[in-house]
């Protein structure tokens, strides 16, 4: 199965992107998926996560546990 094709959708900037056009993160709410891109390469891969799988990353990441 292939995730849907989130480019007709919204995108919005991670409010934990760096405003100087470093490490900035987008992501859009689609039905069934949470779709994550590089808002640097937009028309590049993007990921999809499960609602719930998004879940988890996103509270993984505000813990802190992926910061290099």
């Amino acid at each position: 199965m292939s995730a849907p094709d989130p480019s007709p959708v919204q995108w919005r900037r991670s409010t934990r992107s760096d405003s100087e056009g470093g490490a900035c993160v987008e992501v859009a709410g689609l039905r069934a998926v949470i779709a994550v891109r590089d808002s640097k390469d937009p028309e590049g891969p993007k990921l999809a996560f499960g609602r719930g799988a998004f879940g988890v990353l996103a509270r993984e990441i505000r813990a802190g546990r992926y910061d290099l």
